[in-house]
């Protein structure tokens, strides 16, 4: 995946959804009688501008595509002839004022149901919830979960993927401080299981709660066998061909390929030696391996893949696909579910219960947009979903600046039965534009962090 994939879709998915936002605040504005004087998707110098409709609104696509905003006829912003006084935004009673700016957020979650919704019409493709391996001493070890059950429910909710067993398992994780699963095992015997997590402290301390809750999913058993090089690689370049089976790495034996990624992921930029087999006969390669950035490790790559068993893979693949009314119901509920997931993680985060780490910025949400696009349709349908559902969360924050924080400003009104003066939404304003800075610092101190290790 190039970069100009990643930018090109981040640059997509942005738009889409900064417009959809914006469009909120636009529309119920217009309704309401307020005047807009400017439309804006993105910042800075105007790409493209238009003047339209009988209020002169002006429409812009700025070059900077992180943001937009819509400018209403506000006398705190500038002089108002007096027949337009009825328009203005600040004239406005305060029930109309919160229609207005929750429009944006509330339109980021319309559109995450719109989105799921086409996911499931298109079909989402995953694999089945098949228990691939219980950690050993693992919480659910200690409740008697084996490799090879399938899980059919989680907390009674059906799960046909792997996917939505892991996002219910994460939430009811959160919700009860325990796990209820209905298994089916490779004979076909049902049986219940309750995963206790009270002992659990560290569980969401980062991103592997899975594997902190002692579940790994169902994974192919591959050989070592390449299947194919990445041309002018560091195997190519050694002399490795496809076909060839590795034996040994740097003196240690391999048998499966999950031993080859171990041995190599080990020893970023070392010359190490590889055992092959090829025609029958063992042959013997150095191969100057590569140092790349996983996160924050440095690990090595040989520029290799494995040959993929395509019978054992679609055994345990499926498809989930509904019907217009079905995948709506679909997406209203994923639309909910992800939304509760955030706020549970932010407030884990705000108490210490879990990692800064997971704090992501547009590096990473790049990336995240070029590998969906480039999986296909339903998977950035999903991407777009997941990241209109983030924007609601977030503008609806009760910081001032974002959306949440001007609510929170008209619900004091509403209370008090006049506005905050204008020092303390000068205040507010402040200390909201310092916490955004601190929260867009961390997401950007992050993706630097996984960028470079």
């Amino acid at each position: 995946m190039g970069f100009l994939t990643s930018l090109l879709a981040f640059i997509v998915a942005i738009a889409i959804l900064v417009a959809i936002h914006e469009f909120g605040h636009y529309w119920v504005a217009k309704k309401l009688g307020v005047k807009v004087l400017r439309f804006s998707i993105g910042f800075g110098a105007p790409l493209w501008r238009k003047v339209a409709g009988p209020d002169r609104t002006e429409y812009v696509i700025g070059a900077i595509p992180l943001g937009g905003y819509v400018k209403m006829l506000d006398e705190r912003e500038g002089e108002v002839p007096a027949d337009e006084l009825d328009r203005a935004f600040n004239r406005q009673p305060v029930g109309k004022r919160i229609a207005i700016v929750a429009a944006g957020p509330i339109f980021n979650f319309l559109f995450a149901i719109f989105a799921y919704m086409l996911m499931y019409m298109v079909g989402v493709s995953g694999m089945k919830p098949v228990v691939g391996e219980v950690i050993a001493e693992s919480p659910a070890a200690q409740a008697g979960l084996h490799a090879g059950a399938t899980i059919t429910e989680v907390a009674g909710k059906r799960t046909p993927t792997w996917e939505r067993a892991a996002l219910a398992i994460i939430n009811q994780a959160m919700d009860d401080g325990a796990v209820d699963l209905a298994t089916v095992d490779e004979n076909g015997v049902p049986m219940e299981v309750r995963i206790d997590l009270a002992d659990s402290e560290q569980l969401f301390a980062d991103s592997e709660i899975l594997d902190r809750i002692g579940i790994k999913p169902w994974r192919p058993k591959v050989p070592a066998v390449l299947g194919r090089l990445v041309e002018d690689g560091p195997g190519a370049r050694a002399g490795l061909q496809v076909g060839d089976r590795v034996v040994e790495i740097g003196g240690d034996p391999v048998e499966q390929w999950q031993d080859l990624v171990a041995a190599v992921r080990s020893r970023p930029g070392e010359a190490v030696d590889f055992v092959v087999e090829r025609n029958g006969e063992r042959r013997r390669f150095t191969v100057e391996l590569e140092a790349a950035s996983d996160g924050k490790l440095k690990v090595g790559r040989v520029g290799a893949a494995p040959r993929i068993d395509e019978a054992a893979l679609a055994a345990h693949r499926v498809e989930v696909r509904f019907g217009p009314v079905e995948a709506f119901f679909q997406g209203v509920r994923r639309t909910w579910e992800m939304s509760v997931l955030t706020l549970r993680f932010m407030g884990k985060m705000l108490t210490g219960q879990a990692s800064l780490d997971n704090v992501s910025g547009p590096i990473t949400i790049a990336q995240y947009a070029g590998v969906s696009a480039l999986i296909g349709v339903s998977a950035f349908l999903g991407f777009l979903g997941i990241v209109s559902v983030s924007l609601g969360v977030l503008n609806l924050l009760p910081i001032p600046v974002l959306d949440g924080g001007h609510l929170l400003f008209y619900l004091i009104e509403l209370v008090k039965g006049s506005p905050l003066s204008e020092t303390a939404e000068a205040v507010g304003q402040r200390i909201g534009l310092g916490l955004l800075a601190m929260l867009m610092g961390l997401a950007f101190f992050n993706d630097i962090n996984r960028l470079i290790g």
